[in-house]
């Protein structure tokens, strides 16, 4: 059970590891993009490849759906980047359902743990699988791994990491339970826990009170998706908004204004609270992300815009 590209690199280990995938559930096709064109979650699309029958339920308890994965039989259920399942679907195989998850539970439960580990600026991470419960995120853990996070490293890289990183685990999490070798431990209580809570458009948006490391790691947790973003006026008055990708951290004393915008034909820095913060890669409305000097060869009243903060 899973939709994105980080769920079918555990659903082609399983396949090229000769285990028996009888179905595949993901999310119904939906329209996409600005001619709303219907396409397949990256799942459907490998599971078709292998000639493997997919389920895509509108609603995880319609009748019609429970009696077809029922049909199929599965000693085992695997979810990967999916929707929460109810209880009448994880608890219907005879060996359970596991879920693999981009963390180290019992940190970062919720939908985006690898942007969070980077925005707080964790220097570790990795990959868990657990038995299914009530509770979204709180199983018993099987096995775990972990990945160090670079200070240079984004979303985008930590999350090719875990994906190779879980499809491995996943694998070893199958061989172990057909052994009959787990012992799930429960997870650990009393912990200062952090959330891995949804991101949304505003949760994006870059606060530029904050220290300049705070705003880099900010930046790099969110890149390069959804990407980090902040408003500004125009030299016409008019406001617009900026995505920022990539950035570099220059910690010093300075007497600028928070926000004030310090440029040249080569670089684009803004002062914050405890430094410079440098933009390297950005996107303006209507055109491709780009590196800062591309983007400085054709910006070039930089200095008479202002930051909406």
């Amino acid at each position: 059970m899973g939709t994105p590209d980080f769920a079918v690199e555990s659903l082609k280990a399983l396949v090229e590891n000769n285990f028996n995938v009888v179905a595949v559930v993901t999310m119904p096709d939906k329209p996409i993009g600005r001619g709303y064109k219907v396409q397949s979650s990256p799942v459907k699309i490998y599971a078709e490849s292998r000639n493997i029958p997919v389920l895509q339920p509108q609603n995880l308890k319609d009748e019609s759906f429970l009696e077809d994965l029922k049909s199929y039989n599965a000693d085992l259920q695997i979810v990967v980047a999916f929707r929460m399942l109810p209880q009448i679907v994880w608890a219907m195989p005879r060996l359970g359902t596991f879920n693999l998850h981009a963390s180290l539970l019992p940190q970062y439960r919720g939908a985006a743990p690898i942007n969070w580990a980077i925005i707080n600026g964790e220097k570790e991470t990795g990959v868990t699988t657990f038995f299914l419960q009530h509770e979204i995120d709180t199983g018993n853990i099987i096995l775990q791994e972990k990945i160090l996070i670079s200070d240079t490293e984004n979303a985008g890289d930590i999350h090719d990491k875990l994906m190779y990183l879980g499809a491995s685990l996943v694998v070893k999490t199958v061989e172990m339970i057909l052994d009959e070798k787990v012992i799930a431990q429960p997870q650990p209580e009393g912990l200062n826990l952090k959330s891995a809570p949804k991101i949304f458009k505003e949760t994006c948006h870059i606060d530029w009170n904050k220290n300049a490391l705070d705003i880099y790691n900010f930046i790099r947790g969110l890149s390069p998706f959804p990407g980090a973003w902040f408003e500004w006026i125009l030299p016409d008055k008019t406001t617009s908004t900026v995505k920022v990708f990539d950035s570099k951290v220059e910690i010093c004393k300075h007497n600028y204004p928070i926000g004030k915008i310090i440029a040249d034909d080569k670089q684009f820095k803004i002062a914050v609270n405890d430094g410079f913060l440098t933009i390297l890669s950005l996107q303006i409305p209507g055109k491709k992300r780009m590196n800062i000097e591309d983007f400085l060869r054709g910006f070039k009243n930089i200095n008479d815009c202002f930051l909406n903060i």
